[in-house]
């Protein structure tokens, strides 16, 4: 029987063992990549103090997503704070107490926004710049704009937590946007040809839509979320969108309701935000989204 013991407490030793052991590699991993230094290249836009161009940047921001995380003073906000994730903080982008604007320059904004990348060299936190990387120079110059114009707000925030699930996972999985200047080519320069129909409208406007519903929009399982977010909804034509026309889009997105008469949770699908874009914003969407199942029919075809 001690025998047994002994060779029982050898085994949990070495279990116990291999644990630290991952725990260790897998927090050594993630704290080189979060600390990892990037060159600061330099990009500029125009930036105007003028109304009309604040508003744009206002719709900008609100459509794209920025107020869904930084709130819609910009103020910043304990994104999400649980035992698997930790604590996810979205920056105050003011130039009040705890915020950014005042030490940030107009470059660094863009460098942040395009290429996951702060001030310091260092990269930032779940910001996807994956999805702002294209955002052309009229709509990039306008948030700018927009973001400099916003009252200072004091609001002090805490430092960014990662949890060790989550930093598991990251490793493992390989498909958590942790750190997005890992994910976009940083040579890539700030489109400066906007585009010009429904569907290159709606392809451009889409990639606010995949950090959730995935590159290629057939959703799924959303990396990096909360265990209790269901996954994203398929949005190509093999999806519940199949059969929808573009009323049944257009109230969707503007009330949340679906044709068979489901209504949607706006903590996970922000339809209110969304729902803000103008006609011609959504019905370039509804264009390009409804087209993703014909492509792939036709490809199948040739």
């Amino acid at each position: 029987m001690r025998k047994l013991f002994k060779v029982l407490g050898v085994i949990v030793g070495v279990l116990i063992t291999s644990v630290l052991l991952v725990v260790l590699v897998t927090y050594l991993i993630t704290e080189y990549r979060w600390n990892r230094t990037y060159e600061l290249t330099m990009e500029t836009v125009e930036v105007s103090a003028d109304p009309a161009v604040i508003e744009h940047g206002r719709h900008i921001a609100t459509i794209r997503g920025c107020v869904d995380c930084h709130g819609e003073n910009l103020a910043g906000r304990i994104f999400i704070e649980d035992p698997i994730a930790g604590r996810i903080v979205a920056t105050n982008l003011t130039s009040g107490e705890g915020g950014i604007g005042s030490s940030y320059t107009d470059e660094d904004l863009i460098r942040s926004i395009r290429k996951g990348i702060k001030s310091d060299g260092k990269p930032t936190l779940f910001m996807p710049a994956y999805e702002y990387i294209q955002i052309h120079e009229r709509d990039l110059s306008t948030l700018i704009s927009y973001i400099r114009s916003v009252e200072p707000v004091d609001n002090i925030l805490p430092d960014n937590k990662l949890a060790i699930p989550m930093r598991a996972m990251y490793v493992l999985q390989g498909n958590i946007p942790l750190f997005s200047a890992e994910m976009v080519d940083l040579s890539t320069p700030i489109p400066t040809i906007e585009p010009v129909t429904l569907h290159e409208r709606g392809q451009y406007l889409a990639t606010s839509c995949m950090g959730c519903h995935g590159r290629d929009m057939k959703g799924g399982t959303i990396p990096g979320v909360p265990p209790h977010w269901p996954p994203a909804t398929d949005l190509t034509m093999a999806g519940s969108m199949a059969t929808w026309i573009e009323a049944d889009f257009f109230r969707a997105m503007r009330d949340g309701r679906t044709p068979d008469g489901r209504v949607l949770n706006a903590e996970f699908m922000p339809y209110p935000i969304l729902g803000t874009m103008t006609d011609e914003e959504l019905q370039s969407l509804y264009v390009y989204l409804s087209s993703l199942g014909q492509i792939a029919a036709a490809d199948e075809l040739n």
